[in-house]
């Protein structure tokens, strides 16, 4: 795996590469101090990862990633940077997967790096794998789309309606839960909501990111007339829910909480990848699945040679987000092919998935009893599926008043 971090000071190089020094047995490393080496480099060996500096003579950072995007969209894009100027963050989240911030513990540094690489083997499809890295952003339902920009656009615009138009769309809320966990913009609270983030970001900053940065953009229409948008997030958004209900009650553990709602909520976000770049043969693979009775990821596979389990999880990955969500995203059909034998987001995901869709109108999803019984969960199944049916029930009564 070859790594390239570009810095215009000597000093930082250096001292980059004695951090790393324990890494060279796994990594091939250059170093090079400036945006002309750092494309020569590519142009006679492109590299998988390359990590550089925000703020240089000549060509910045910023400038940098987005030829590196643009001729060779097979690598792994991250920014380390002191910058604090907003105008050079608006630029680098148009072009940088992540963004560390300096100083940068070396753990820091090398875990990113690390699942970098990992994540080179996630996706067989090298095409699709470059298309996602390619997407600074993924498309929102239009009707979304259109809500945002006319609130944004409005003198009066409201925090608190930002924050509701872009819970009600995954592909918002995968975006803004990057960018606020980030290091982008210095937060240093953990962040598990799309309308917590949009209150910490603020009006200001969400307007500049979407209307000057883009990090917002639509689904044509003829999309969503083949694939069912509404119907993607409208189950996300329930599995979500419950999955953190489930978590809390299992461990009252806040943070594992927050870890499920957020994997619950980006479950089907791979699929929302897909519909972005080959819509007319998701569709095809959703038509075969309730032809055959088979489950939709089973099909992707046979059609994609993935699901969007691994699609979803790459590009949760790639925009950094926790492992555990990552570890979520990837196995929530299959939770014991992920072999954990403790109680994690990823099992919460799963038993929420699993009774939300068995209660609801989606194709039919089996439990992983293999996973279920290995942590003794099995008593507590029609505790949980009690749950979900009374909060549903609730949610009924309030729609209906």
């Amino acid at each position: 795996m070859r790594v390239l971090f570009v810095d215009d000071e000597p000093n930082i190089l250096s001292g980059i590469r004695r951090m790393l020094r324990s890494m060279r047995g796994e990594w091939e490393m250059e170093f090079v101090n400036s945006g002309a080496e750092a494309i020569a480099k590519f142009e006679s060996d492109p590299c998988d990862v390359i990590v550089s500096d925000m703020r240089m003579p000549g060509m910045d950072g910023a400038q940098l990633l987005s030829l590196i995007k643009d001729k060779f969209p097979g690598a792994i894009r991250i920014a380390l940077s002191g910058e604090t100027e907003q105008s050079m963050i608006y630029r680098c989240v148009q072009h940088a997967h992540q963004y560390l911030a300096k100083p940068c513990e070396a753990g820091v540094l090398v875990d990113a790096v690390r699942r970098a690489c990992m994540l080179q083997g996630l996706l067989e499809d090298r095409q699709l794998a470059n298309r996602v890295k390619d997407m600074s952003s993924i498309p929102s339902l239009p009707e979304q789309y259109d809500r945002i920009m006319t609130e944004l656009q409005s003198p009066h615009a409201s925090l608190r309606n930002i924050g509701q138009i872009v819970e009600a769309d995954v592909a918002m809320t995968a975006k803004i839960l990057q960018l606020v966990n980030s290091s982008f913009f210095g937060l240093s609270q953990h962040v598990s909501s799309a309308a917590q983030a949009t209150m910490l970001l603020g009006v200001d900053v969400i307007k500049t990111l979407v209307l000057t940065s883009g990090v917002f953009s639509k689904f044509d229409e003829s999309v969503s007339a083949k694939v069912d948008l509404q119907g993607i997030w409208s189950r996300s958004t329930r599995v979500g829910s419950l999955a953190k209900k489930i978590a809390l009650q299992e461990t009252r553990d806040k943070q594992m909480a927050d870890y499920a709602f957020m994997a619950g909520t980006l479950i089907d976000i791979g699929q929302v990848v897909l519909a972005a770049n080959m819509a007319d043969e998701l569709a095809d693979a959703w038509h075969s699945a309730q032809d055959s009775g088979k489950a939709d990821w089973m099909i992707e596979r046979e059609i994609f040679g993935q699901s969007h389990m691994e699609v979803g999880a790459y590009l949760v990955g790639l925009w950094g987000l926790p492992n555990p969500i990552i570890e979520a995203v990837a196995y929530h059909h299959t939770p014991s092919v992920y072999a954990s034998t403790e109680f994690s987001p990823l099992t919460a995901v799963h038993v929420a998935l699993v009774i939300v869709t068995t209660n609801g109108p989606d194709e039919n999803v089996d439990v992983d009893s293999e996973h279920i019984e290995k942590l003794n969960l099995t008593a507590q199944m029609p505790e949980w599926e009690a749950m979900y049916l009374e909060s549903a029930a609730e949610s009924e009564g309030i729609s209906d008043e």
